[in-house]
């Protein structure tokens, strides 16, 4: 069995899995056990260490809650931060591993992808990566058994994306979810205007998003192109900054939490 292990346990979030449970709970607060609308299909969540953006991610995550029972599956996507990536990235894995356990991935739904233009084999782009991995915790703990889908997404083309997702979309069973903060390294100020902006533009599904805005744009973008997409409506759940959180005013990276039903 080849298992993705965890590069980023004990750094970005605790490694010791009574202490990682202890801050998910806190996280997720009281989880939403009855629904309000339409289920929820899709999120948008941020993946910095959870001192700065658990909360944020919490927040949306808890809404979960009323379809938990019904996902068996979870296509996660989220930005190359430790290769340089052409297009989207698939493992050569059997499991994703985190402190609270293996999260066995889908082999059959990872094969129907794997011919699709732009998704590419690469265990390089996943092996440290951590925009996938910060996501799973919260996953686990919402949804105990589950199959999963994981996609490094690089430079590619939105079209190309949203022929993945929309491939993978599937019914209740699937749950849709791309990591990726907002600005980077702004003063607060600044970075409240720009997230600000960006949080409208997310909210009208705008599929033309950049680097600077997002670092998931490649995946956001993907996303909001998708055909299934354009009978959802957006919801932001949270918008934050690191000097919200736990950082200095002076240079902030933006939380933004959206919910897509």
């Amino acid at each position: 069995m080849i298992v993705r292990e965890p590069a980023v346990a004990g750094t970005f979030y605790p490694d010791h899995p009574r202490r990682l449970r202890r801050d998910l709970e806190s996280f997720l607060g009281p989880v939403q056990a009855e629904g309000h609308g339409p289920p929820p299909k899709a999120l948008i969540v941020p993946h910095a260490g959870y001192i700065y953006s658990g909360e944020v991610a919490g927040s949306v995550y808890r809404r979960l809650g009323p379809v938990a029972g019904a996902i068996s599956r979870v296509v996660l996507l989220g930005p190359a931060h430790t290769v340089y990536l052409e297009g989207m990235a698939i493992p050569e894995a059997d499991c994703f591993s985190t402190p609270l356990g293996r999260v066995p991935l889908d082999q059959q739904a990872i094969e129907t992808i794997a011919s699709l233009p732009g998704v590419v084999h690469s265990n390089a782009a996943h092996s440290r990566e951590h925009s996938l991995e910060v996501q799973l915790p919260f996953l686990q703990v919402l949804l105990g058994d589950f199959r999963l889908v994981p996609l490094v997404v690089g430079h590619c083309d939105p079209d190309l994306v949203a022929a993945v997702i929309d491939t993978l979309w599937g019914g209740p069973e699937t749950l849709i979810v791309v990591s990726s903060d907002l600005s980077h390294f702004l003063p607060y100020g600044e970075a409240r205007d720009v997230d600000s902006d960006t949080c409208r533009r997310i909210i009208d599904k705008s599929s033309s998003l950049i680097g600077e805005q997002a670092c998931g744009a490649y995946a956001i973008n993907g996303l909001m192109r998708s055909r299934h997409c354009q009978e959802l409506s957006v919801e932001a759940v949270d918008l934050r900054n690191s000097g919200d959180t736990a950082g200095d005013k002076r240079r902030v990276v933006g939380y933004g939490a959206f919910l897509l039903h």
